[in-house]
């Protein structure tokens, strides 16, 4: 593995060595010194052209759990500002020593560009691509989901895939790079993936996706997920009314107190309600209730801290492999 563009991109022996290696990675959060000298010398750049907190902290408290050395660079405010391109940008932070970019940006399709271009020979991860991929997101989620699968099977998750469970990923689809790559990663683990949405926020082509689709929310609840994974209302990529109010929205497609009650009694992996999942922030009222956002079935706090341990892994995976046998595998 060279680099991380895509979901699509993984086999399902690359997702399961990416989850087992990321619960080793987990440990390293219960020591009293939170260091592993796996990445020692090497340099991580967060390029990152779009804002953004939590994955940028995330990828820092990664690089630097593996003693990596970490250079933050915002567009804003820098070169790029001023006109300089993104070849130029690259190749400056490769002369300072680069060795991996993690790389978010508004376009879709930019880490592709950036890993195929020639530009680097540094091993670049997509954080997020306009609306198309954020795959290490996918992957946090699917080893939340992964844990609470095999805890309610009574074994251990290494090893573990989700052959068997039922996920909906609710919300605003086409503008979800969550949901692309959590629908890909999901499939390939073998999950049973469903997307509800109403039709003006569903992607042209969704019916070529290995999923089923619902219009209505309460229907697809009466399916019995193992898993409920909202996604935010986009509106800052929403050029038009995709919806008629957001009060419209919250009561046709939103996690409201009353369609909590029903997640509740839905026999979950360890058959105490489904699991709840958000990629954040949440929007509390809109796509999701203050009660369901505190509820204890909400995972999203368990999201945050395996991000850190997946970033973890997916650095080490791609970096301490070259460093070893001088090679791009």
């Amino acid at each position: 593995m060279r680099h991380l563009l895509s979901t699509a991109d993984l086999s399902p022996s690359d997702a399961l060595s990416i989850l087992d290696t990321a619960e080793e990675m987990s440990a390293v959060a219960t020591r009293e010194v939170k260091k592993l000298p796996t990445l020692r010398g090497r340099t991580v750049v967060n390029l990152f052209f779009e804002d953004s907190t939590r994955t940028r902290i995330s990828f820092e408290a990664a690089a630097k759990r593996l003693s990596a050395d970490v250079m933050n660079f915002s567009a804003k405010g820098s070169s790029v500002s001023k006109g300089e391109s993104l070849k130029d940008t690259v190749q400056t932070l490769e002369a300072i020593g680069a060795d991996a970019i993690v790389m978010r940006h508004w376009a879709s399709g930019a880490a592709a560009q950036l890993a195929a271009s020639g530009w680097t020979d540094c091993a670049v991860v997509n954080a997020g691509d306009g609306t198309h991929e954020h795959p290490t997101q996918a992957l946090l989620d699917a080893l939340t989901l992964r844990r609470g699968w095999a805890a309610g099977r009574g074994h251990g998750p290494r090893g573990t895939d989700l052959t068997g469970m039922r996920v909906l990923i609710v919300g605003d689809i086409l503008h979800s790079r969550v949901a692309r790559s959590g629908v890909w990663l999901l499939n390939t683990l073998g999950a049973e993936v469903g997307l509800v949405a109403p039709p003006t926020l569903l992607p042209v082509g969704v019916e070529q996706w290995p999923v089923s689709v619902h219009y209505s929310f309460d229907e697809a609840l009466a399916s019995g997920p193992h898993a409920v994974m909202m996604l935010r209302v986009q509106a800052e990529r929403m050029g038009g009314a995709f919806f008629p109010t957001p009060a419209e929205y919250t009561r046709r497609w939103g996690l409201t107190d009353e369609r909590l009650a029903r997640v509740e009694r839905l026999d979950g992996p360890g058959g105490d309600g489904a699991m709840i999942l958000h990629p954040g922030p949440m929007n509390r009222g809109v796509e999701i209730s203050a009660a369901a956002a505190d509820s204890p079935l909400n995972r999203v706090l368990d999201q945050v801290s395996h991000g850190v341990s997946v970033r973890m892994a997916v650095l080490h995976l791609l970096l301490s492999q070259s460093h070893d046998d001088g090679s791009s595998a």
